[in-house]
């Protein structure tokens, strides 16, 4: 995501955007928006910055007010996070639904800890949790920035955006850490009680211990 300066220079192109809107149309907040993102986009390139977060940003806006200006209105740059927001919300949900919760799957991947974090109960559950943090977050805004677009309350869907952006990821990113570091505790102290993830039946010390 390219870290808190990331979620930053994220902001700054809907600001420019809902203000150059407010002040002369749809026009120059389409003109605006695209200028301060390649402008980000060079800043990033010159301080050598993680290519990814600017090219993902920069492609991120010139989408949404593609959008904008197809639909002729200013309320369309908001059009395509509010619908990836609903799909995120979705993925996670399901992911915990079919108990391959993401938090826990992204995160073993990366750090190539393999599948063997799904046996354990408590280790599960506490992936499970992490993801519905995400799920909620996801769920949350969609609902409230569908309500603003649907009410046509362009500058407030602006503001939730932003509000709703970076300092609700900043919080689900602490409670994330903070059940990443439980779920890997249960792991290592090797639980009591594991689980097939796959079944419905318990295996291993509890099992014994009823034998």
């Amino acid at each position: 995501m390219g870290g808190i300066p990331g979620l930053i220079f994220s902001t700054v192109p809907i600001v420019v955007f809902v203000t150059a809107n407010a002040i002369g149309g749809l026009t120059p907040g389409i003109i605006a928006a695209v200028a301060v993102s390649v402008a980000i986009f060079a800043y990033r390139l010159i301080r050598r910055d993680p290519i990814q977060p600017a090219v993902s940003g920069l492609f991120g806006v010139a989408i949404c007010v593609f959008i904008a200006h197809r639909t002729g209105d200013a309320k369309g740059f908001f059009l395509v996070g509010i619908w990836t927001t609903l799909v995120y919300a979705g993925a996670f949900l399901l992911s915990i639904l079919v108990r391959w919760p993401l938090v826990g799957v992204i995160w073993n991947v990366v750090n190539g800890n393999g599948t063997a974090w799904r046996k354990h109960r408590k280790t599960l559950l506490a992936y499970d949790l992490a993801t519905a943090v995400w799920a909620v977050l996801f769920g949350v805004r969609y609902l409230v920035q569908s309500f603003l677009y649907d009410s046509d309350q362009t500058g407030l869907l602006a503001v939730a955006r932003i509000g709703m952006g970076w300092p609700l990821t900043i919080a689900a990113g602490l409670a994330t850490v903070l059940l990443v570091r439980w779920a890997e505790r249960e792991e290592a102290t090797g639980p009591d009680v594991t689980i097939d993830p796959d079944g419905a039946h318990e295996t291993g010390g509890a099992s014994a211990a009823r034998d």
